[in-house]
């Protein structure tokens, strides 16, 4: 959904910030040491890791820790890599996925045999929102192209396969303009879809949107138009229509709806 904000919202700052904070996470550019893809702008539910997770092999000699975690965004990622990478490794080797977002890299080790294979395990998985660091301590023994890109895809692949995962449906960020004198009517003639609480005319005032699982609801006053309040909140996707339908149903008019 293209976001639509006119001359008279362009203060709102509650709504700004939720806006902007939808794009860092939903619009996602390609930055990639070996590759890329096209972005996506609404992302879709998926399926991450739980928690960290790890696992060792030795392959001739040569002993390969991957680490991967979960990771939010790009600097979530750069965090996980500094904590975790081992300066007296031969190499620690990453790659991480961010939706359609990514980024790989072969630490020193021949071009396309470490990054990429760790990235194409990240894939097969099935797993988005996900780093895997692969340290590797060297044995003495060369592997060869052919046995770089087996130890790191498998080694990879077998830690993000022994991991626990969950399942996330990501929310977007929707404003609603809010007459004052209005707040009652909504309250009365919208039960069954929100549940208004007013504490007094100028005060702020809470949405719960039961029915839907709103979460981080705000109220701005400062929206540059008199009498008019902007309640934000975040909602998946897949409710946000329905919620418009219902509202405007219930309530006997059409509200004004802004989101991403």
């Amino acid at each position: 959904m293209a976001v639509r904000i006119p001359p008279h919202l362009s203060t709102s700052r509650a709504l700004l910030g939720a806006l902007a904070m939808a794009r860092s996470s939903a619009t996602q550019s390609i930055a990639s040491d070996s590759g890329g893809g096209s972005s996506r702008r609404t992302p879709s539910p998926y399926t991450t890791l739980r928690e960290r997770v790890s696992c060792e092999r030795e392959i001739k000699r040569s002993k390969f820790i991957a680490i991967a975690s979960p990771v939010h965004d790009e600097r979530s990622a750069q965090s996980f890599l500094l904590e975790v990478q081992d300066p007296r490794a031969t190499h620690n080797c990453w790659a991480y996925k961010l939706g359609d977002q990514f980024r790989c890299n072969d630490d020193g080790e021949p071009s396309g045999t470490a990054g990429k294979p760790i990235y194409s395990a990240i894939v097969s998985s099935g797993i988005d929102m996900v780093m895997v660091v692969v340290i590797r301590h060297f044995g003495g023994i060369k592997l060869g192209t052919g046995g770089l890109v087996r130890a790191y895809g498998g080694v990879a692949l077998d830690c993000l396969k022994s991991a626990e995962t969950r399942f996330v449906k990501p929310k977007a960020p929707v404003g609603i303009e809010v007459p004052y004198d209005l707040l009652g009517t909504i309250y009365h003639q919208c039960t069954l879809v929100c549940v208004l609480s007013v504490i007094c005319h100028r005060a702020l005032f809470l949405l719960r949107l039961q029915l839907f699982q709103a979460e981080d609801i705000k109220q701005d006053y400062d929206t540059g138009k008199d009498d008019i309040t902007m309640v934000t909140f975040r909602l998946d996707y897949d409710k946000i229509d329905s919620l418009e339908n219902a509202i405007n149903s219930s309530c006997g008019r059409k509200f004004d709806f802004y989101k991403q």
